[in-house]
């Protein structure tokens, strides 16, 4: 089945040439040029994942993204031309999982967008389950619950949640888990890591200001604690 790619940006020469190169690679893309537009488009086409600009008339990125991440955890990849790490910052905690910054080469863009679809798709092989306290993480069928209550995860909380669990007591530094979710480790990116952590906590912890199963480890990153 093709995977198909929404892009989302007000600038219809942009939108052409990421729609043209995706084709060229193999993917089917849909575009909409505003946030409003973009909801009714995701709505009735169900993309595999996201292009989102984030500066865009009606309704902005931030605000497709709020609205959006209540109905539906498909992966987004921020477009952005703003600078300010508090503008990443903000997009990450609305439930982006990744953003590449314009101008951006489209061969990079590509790999980003390959790389995020690897990490939210199930894995193919025998079904395995994790489990610690009272959270379970099914890797097969992508899903996690905390007691009776599944929990709505985007794929790259799913993701660091899954690394984590697999070798409980472990310590991994923010660049190792930065590795597994971007498939490169950038130095001086690893706020992209906390922020995830920040919402992951929110969603698992029964005290995320007191966390029971994700810990820091000072002067190194997380660790899942071993019961």
């Amino acid at each position: 089945m093709t995977t198909t790619i929404l892009v989302v940006d007000d600038k219809a020469s942009v939108s052409k040439v990421v729609r043209d190169y995706l084709t060229e690679e193999g993917f089917r893309a849909v575009t909409a040029e505003n946030g409003r537009e973009a909801l009714y488009v995701a709505r009735h086409e169900k993309p595999d994942l996201i292009l989102l600009d984030i500066m865009m008339p009606e309704m902005g990125g931030y605000e497709f993204l709020r609205t959006y991440r209540k109905e539906r955890n498909t992966p987004i990849i921020l477009l952005t031309a703003r600078l300010e790490e508090a503008d990443k910052v903000l997009g990450l905690e609305l439930g982006a999982d990744d953003y590449v910054t314009k101008p951006f080469g489209i061969r990079e863009l590509v790999a980003r967008i390959r790389a995020v679809l690897r990490r939210a798709a199930p894995e193919a092989s025998q079904p395995a389950v994790l489990r610690g306290g009272d959270l379970l993480l099914d890797l097969t069928a992508h899903t996690v619950h905390l007691g009776d209550q599944p929990m709505r995860l985007t794929p790259s909380e799913f993701e660091l949640l899954a690394t984590l669990m697999a070798a409980p007591g472990r310590a991994f530094t923010r660049l190792e888990l930065l590795e597994k979710l971007q498939g490169v480790a950038i130095e001086g990116a690893e706020h992209t890591v906390n922020t995830h952590i920040h919402n992951l906590r929110a969603k698992i912890e029964p005290e995320p200001s007191r966390p029971r199963y994700i810990e820091a480890v000072f002067g190194v990153g997380y660790r899942f604690r071993a019961e």
